[in-house]
């Protein structure tokens, strides 16, 4: 079948001005080029180490704001293409929030687990990252909590979360400590 190529964020979360971020695209391809696209137009060639290209982002501004997709090229041909990935930049003005796992770091595959984020704002959202995927999961309001059950193999990661409100425009807090998740 055709290559699939994933593309991410390291650290993930909207990110503040004047800080660094890594865009990674994976992909299990053979040769050829990874050519990284800004708001639809060609941005960088990335160069393929074993499977990842990674594009760097030192000291953010509002101009590095943006849709990133990866696409996998061969002799000038497109063969796969990422999904999209959201960059933001903005400034951190909300207090840091605690990500804690409940029962605890290690678990056993089908255990019911449960991520709490928790900051000191009542109206905030929270958004819970696992390094490596694009999609960030929105943690439900009433407990800022996220239930996975039955837990597997595929929820090992490292986690964090990244909270915000949204009054006349969005408030958005650091990303919290990062987590990591074992699955026996």
């Amino acid at each position: 079948g055709a290559p699939t190529i994933s593309i991410f964020l390291k650290p993930p979360g909207v990110i503040p001005p004047g800080s660094s971020t890594t865009i990674c695209c994976s992909c299990q391809c053979d040769n050829g080029n990874l050519v990284l696209y800004k708001n639809g137009r060609q941005h960088r060639t990335l160069e393929l180490r074993g499977s990842r290209a990674e594009f760097s982002i030192s000291n953010a501004t509002q101009k590095d704001t943006g849709a990133y997709i990866c696409h996998y090229l061969d002799g000038g041909t497109v063969l796969a293409r990422s999904e999209t990935l959201d960059v933001m930049v903005e400034e951190f003005l909300l207090p840091k929030p605690v990500l804690s796992v409940l029962p605890g770091h290690e678990v056993a595959a089908g255990a019911y687990v449960i991520f709490h984020c928790t900051i000191a704002r009542s109206n905030a959202s929270c958004f819970l990252y696992l390094e490596g995927q694009v999609k960030a999961d929105l943690l439900s309001k009433e407990q800022g909590d996220f239930h996975i059950s039955p837990v597997r193999k595929g929820n090992e990661g490292r986690y964090s979360c990244q909270c915000f409100t949204k009054t006349a425009s969005f408030k958005w807090s650091a990303v919290s400590n990062t987590l990591d998740l074992v699955v026996r």
